[in-house]
């Protein structure tokens, strides 16, 4: 499908965000956390308004570029001409947090086996592994509602994330946000591999959990491993694995 490019219509700086957005997307696709097209990652655009970059519902992840992210306001006015539209449940569950957390840059969204296995459980992610220790002192948890279709369902999403990073959206799926793209998708790669180990011990013999002292520290050993600059720390070897497998998501 051929979508008109935006790169001399947008300023240099949406362009980017587009283009590591529509990255995320199609990194997300690489690592098999898609759900056909039923789940979604936004980003914040500059300014001060509430105004954000999600997918055009009925695309692949693999398929989306720089040019076909959708701009939507707060009001969920689609700003961005498409034959797409939004996903409705999409636009309740990002609008909802990008107005709440103006430190956020990025809402990712997914419905994975591992994910949603874990969050069906009624103790939620266990301290077994490493990747749970990293998640534990910034992790929220929301009841579920039903699909997200409702403006009612907001102030209790915004409510339970609080200023968590990681939010486990019970009986559905898991929920980061970063202050950039980078750090979301870094920040899912630890949820995502924590909720594979999880299932993956309890198909074994008796669990051993982590003393609560040594989770104290496990974010500030998680940060000093990446510099102190986060995911953009992994961003340039994802964007060049990228290049290699699937390029094209810049256009």
């Amino acid at each position: 499908m051929y979508i008109p490019s935006l790169k001399e219509v947008v300023s240099a700086e949406e362009w980017q965000l587009r283009c590591d957005l529509a990255a995320c997307y199609r990194l997300v696709a690489l690592h098999g956390w898609t759900d056909l097209v039923f789940t979604h990652i936004s980003a914040r655009l500059p300014g001060d308004g509430h105004d954000f970059l999600i997918n055009p519902y009925g695309l692949l992840f693999d398929e989306i570029t720089a040019s076909s992210l959708l701009r939507v306001d707060a009001s969920g006015n689609q700003l961005t001409e498409s034959p797409f539209t939004v996903n409705r449940a999409g636009f309740v569950i990002h609008s909802a947090i990008h107005a709440a957390r103006p430190d956020v840059q990025c809402v990712l969204h997914t419905h994975t086996r591992a994910g949603v296995g874990v969050s069906a459980q009624q103790a939620g992610l266990l301290p077994i592994s490493q990747q749970s220790m990293v998640i534990q002192g910034s992790l929220a948890y929301h009841d579920y509602e039903g699909i997200a279709l409702r403006d009612a369902e907001k102030p209790r999403l915004q409510s339970d994330l609080g200023k968590a990073n990681y939010l486990m959206l019970r009986n559905h799926g898991l929920l980061t946000v970063g202050a950039t793209i980078a750090d979301a998708f870094l920040a899912m790669y630890i949820f995502e591999s924590a909720c594979q180990i999880q299932i993956a011990a309890q198909a074994g013999g008796p669990l051993t959990m982590v003393d609560e002292s040594i989770q104290a520290t496990a974010q500030a050993d998680a940060r000093a491993q990446t510099g102190g600059i986060g995911g953009r720390f992994v961003w340039p070897a994802l964007l060049r694995k990228l290049e290699r497998t699937n390029p094209g998501y810049d256009a």
